[in-house]
Parts: structure tokens; sequence; C-alpha cells
């Protein structure tokens, strides 16, 4: 994720924190200013969100590590204001396995919050009245344990992207099919989120937040889903485009830019006899011509780099590739030649010719 500082590895696992993190710091250290916190009140404030995102850094470990025992990586856990996220290569098919890879976050916080509980004192006789007004060395870890319940609790909330509606996909889905499972719970999870957004306006904000990230969230779930189950035993021949322009690594920018200019391309394959050895952007070109290099090989500007995809390939592995990737397209070849490439639009138009012929 742009903007976003790496902290290390877990696992093989990069965590990153992205830099709007550091404004929920500065809120805090505003608000402990504004109660006339003195510095030590103000960095224990501080401290004490770290040791909650530290908290969430395990849940979402929880997911990543039950996810490897079904053979699906995570490139990262990137640390967000609003808490954070896991990105994993997709969500296990399987019912039971979404189910465990569901649950496995949340039961991290459940066994921080037992331990919590167990090692510290019961709160019979402490002065309940304002000993959690504010965070003290005192109710840390008090604070702590409660923040841990509450996101069991708003984990547990049955809508997408939350683990609540993962939860319940899995289970409707042992029944009902992934498909239609996942439908019922993105249309719960929008009501729920048109909840927050009316309850949000009244009461907290805040709320107004979490119900549009839940109902787009949500919405998406059901259109990728629905979009993967179109593209089931389709192959990338079915669904990657023949007529295309490319270049050859000698070109010139300008050529490049002649050949951007008469056609709808925005992104070219440089290939030298059927063989690929780059992709060109008009980014790229743009660039080229802001550094006044109109006059040089595109071999030199383009990206060597190349992911492709072959013409037997399952379509729907393309589909999620290039969602993953957000790439302007990537070449597909057959027996090690350029055959044709594909992008997000082509799969797309692909989705709503098959749709159309169904209906």
């Amino acid at each position: 994720m742009k903007w976003s500082l790496s902290l290390g590895r877990v696992a093989g696992i990069r965590i990153l924190v992205h830099w709007t993190f550091v404004l929920l710091l500065g809120w805090v250290a505003f608000t402990e200013a504004q109660r006339g916190s003195d510095l030590n009140t103000t960095l224990l404030a501080i401290g004490f969100i770290l040791a909650v995102f530290f908290c969430v850094v395990l849940h979402e470990l929880g997911h990543a590590l039950t996810a490897k025992r079904y053979g699906i990586n995570t490139k990262m856990i990137t640390l967000l204001p609003i808490g954070g996220v896991a990105s994993l290569e997709k969500m296990p098919e399987k019912p039971k396995q979404e189910l465990m890879v569901a649950l496995a976050g949340p039961a991290v916080n459940v066994v921080i919050a037992l331990l919590l509980w167990l090692i510290l004192p019961s709160l019979q006789n402490m002065p309940a009245e304002d000993f959690f007004m504010h965070i003290t060395p005192a109710n840390f870890l008090y604070m702590l344990l409660f923040v841990n319940v509450v996101l069991v609790l708003f984990n547990a909330i049955p809508a997408f992207p939350m683990d609540g509606g993962r939860v319940l996909r899995a289970l409707l889905a042992f029944k009902l099919g992934r498909v239609r499972a996942t439908q019922i719970a993105a249309n719960l999870g929008q009501l729920l989120a048109i909840f927050f957004v009316f309850i949000g306006f009244f009461y907290n904000p805040f709320l107004i937040l979490i119900g549009a990230f839940v109902y787009f969230g949500a919405y998406s779930e059901n259109i990728v889903v629905q979009h993967l189950d179109f593209l089931r035993g389709h192959t990338v021949r079915e669904g990657m485009m023949t007529n295309f322009v490319t270049l050859a690594p000698t070109d010139t920018v300008r050529d490049a830019l002649d050949k951007l200019l008469m056609g709808a391309e925005h992104e070219f394959i440089v290939e030298e006899e059927g063989q690929v050895v780059g992709t060109l952007t008009r980014s790229q070109l743009i660039q080229a011509v802001k550094n006044e290099q109109m006059q040089i090989p595109v071999a030199q500007i383009m990206t060597v780099e190349v992911k492709t995809f072959n013409v037997h390939d399952r379509l729907s592995e393309a589909y999620t590739e290039l969602q993953k990737s957000r790439a302007p397209l990537y070449p597909v070849l057959e027996n090690g030649r350029l055959a044709g490439v594909i992008n997000t639009d082509n799969i797309n138009e692909f989705i709503m010719i098959k749709s159309a012929l169904t209906h």
C-alpha cells in the first residue's frame, strides 16, 4: 500500500503502518492536551493506542497464519486508523476453511482477554466511579481487556468485511452454496451499514464512516463472488483480446506516442519475434516526453519484469490477479509465444455478455 512504513516481517508477512495512523496518534495527543494532561499522561494514552493496535496485528496474524495452513499466503498486514487489513491472496472457497480463517482473528482477541482476566486482580475493591475515566497505569491492562472484548463483539457483526460476515457466509454456504450465501450475507451487511449511517447522524459521526466501509465492502464482495461464478469453467483464451498493438524494443518513444494517438491503447506489450520482453504504459511514455527522451528506444523505459498468463489458465485466476495487482494488462502466451492480452475491462465485458446470454 502506498505511503506506508514497513515495521518488519512476521512469519514472512510484511507489517505496514499507513501514514494516516499518525493522524490518530496526533488526535490522541491533541485530546489529552485539551484536557490539560501532562506529558506522562499523554504518552501513556499514546502507548495505550499502540498496545491496542498490537492486539490488532495479532488478530490479523491469526487470520493470516490460519489461511497459510490451507495454502493461502498473505503479502502484508496494514495498520490504518480504523483497524488492520490482512492482504490475503484470496479467501478459501471451501466453507469449513473459510469458517476457520474467519474465526481465527477473533479467537486471538478472546485468548488475549482471557489471559488478562486471569492475571488481573478483581475490580470489587476498586472505586468504579472514576476508575475508567482516563487511561492510568492502574487501569491500563483493564482497559486493554475491555478493548479486546469489544473487538470480538464488533467483529461478530454479520456484515462484510467484518469476520462475522464471513462466518455467516461460510455457515450458509454449507447448505446454499457460496454464491447464494454471499448474496444473503452481503444484503444483510448493507442493511446493517445503512443502520450504522442513520444512527451516526444522531449520535456518533464515526458510525457513518464505519457504515460506508461496511456497505461498500459487502457490495464489492458480492460482485466479486458473482463474477468468479460466471468465470468458472472458462479459460483465459476465451476472455483475451487478440486485436492489439505491440511495440518492438527498438521503437522510439516518438513511435510509441504515434501509436498511442492513433488507437485506443493506453498500454503496450513490447515483443520481439513473438517473445514478450516488456510492457510500456502511458504514464511511462509521458514521463519520457517530460524528460525530453523522444528518440530513445522504448527498451530503455519499459518494465522488464512481466507476469504472463497461458491460454489454458483459468479465467477466474486471471480475474483475481488483475483485481489484486491493479495491473493495466497482462500478456497471454501459447507455446511460449505472444497470443493475446488480457485486462480487467475485457473480462468484465466477457462477464456482461455471459450474464446477458443466461437471462
